[in-house]
């Protein structure tokens, strides 16, 4: 049997052995504190650089979003931005009318947007325009003010190049040259987001009788067109097969030199009909 490594017993004499000096395990108990300081230091670094993007994007304030993207600690929506990458040194994320008329500028149809009930927005300068985002938290606010910017819209087309709902969201495309490029802007945003019911689903029952009427519906259609298929297949495969014994049977008719409907059985040919069976040669 191998001795043990030197530098083992060592170690288990040092951090083992209950009567260790006492020097010894104060090194031990200062070696825990700082492991534990070093783990806590290391978990707040990521948290104080994702605080300090935040602030950056909101003017330098702390910003307060209804959602914190779990990676980089900005709200949510900023990423819902097409291609965020691109234009994060110019988004900026809006939780008042004061950050709104400082990023967009003093546009009469954002005058009525109100961010009381927990409304957010974003918006970021692209090469089509200044692209802004409005989420409203349910889609009862959202049609509400859908119909409102229609109206002021409406009245006053030149107040946005173009404006378009998407789910919850209002997109706005301000100062585009061009309208072509506006719109593909605004229709590159999505609505990334689906609703949950806390409790049980109230349309739990019609949703599964839509699901097995959808499949009784595929089962049939699949059924009758397997069974045309085989029914097909079937007379398919007999007509050809017909055709060829009814070719082979030709074949041998032509080889006769006269007619007989004996079927090939023996008979007297006593009228000079039946075709001459030739002779089995000799063994």
């Amino acid at each position: 049997m191998r001795a043990p490594c030197p530098s083992l017993r060592l170690r288990w004499y040092y951090f083992k052995r209950p009567n260790r000096p006492r020097g010894v395990d104060l090194a031990v108990k200062t070696m825990k504190v700082l492991s534990v300081f070093l783990t806590f230091l290391l978990w707040m670094l990521p948290q104080a650089a994702n605080s300090v993007s935040a602030q950056d994007i909101g003017y330098g304030e702390p910003v307060r979003s209804q959602e914190i993207s779990e990676t980089d600690g900005l709200p949510v929506i900023l990423h819902h931005l097409p291609e965020f990458e691109t234009v994060r040194n110019s988004a900026v994320f809006i939780n008042s009318q004061e950050r709104l008329r400082s990023a967009v500028g003093d546009r009469p149809v954002l005058a009525g947007v109100s961010f009381e009930a927990g409304t957010e927005a974003a918006t970021a300068r692209y090469a089509a325009g200044q692209l802004l985002i409005i989420e409203y938290m349910t889609p009862q606010a959202a049609s509400e003010a859908d119909g409102q910017f229609l109206n002021l819209i409406a009245a006053d087309p030149a107040a946005a190049t173009v404006y378009k709902r998407i789910g919850n969201y209002s997109v706005f495309v301000f100062d585009g040259a061009d309208q072509n490029a506006a719109t593909a802007l605004a229709d590159s945003v999505k609505y990334q987001k689906s609703v949950q019911w806390l409790g049980e689903d109230p349309f739990l029952i019609q949703k599964f009788e839509r699901y097995f009427a959808i499949t009784a519906g595929d089962v049939v259609i699949s059924t009758i067109i397997w069974i045309s298929m085989v029914f097909g297949l079937a007379i398919s495969l007999g007509i050809l097969c017909g055709f060829l014994y009814f070719r082979f049977r030709e074949k041998q008719r032509r080889r006769f030199t006269a007619f007989s409907d004996a079927g090939g059985l023996t008979r007297l040919n006593l009228d000079d009909l039946s075709e001459p069976i030739a002779p089995k040669p000799a063994l």
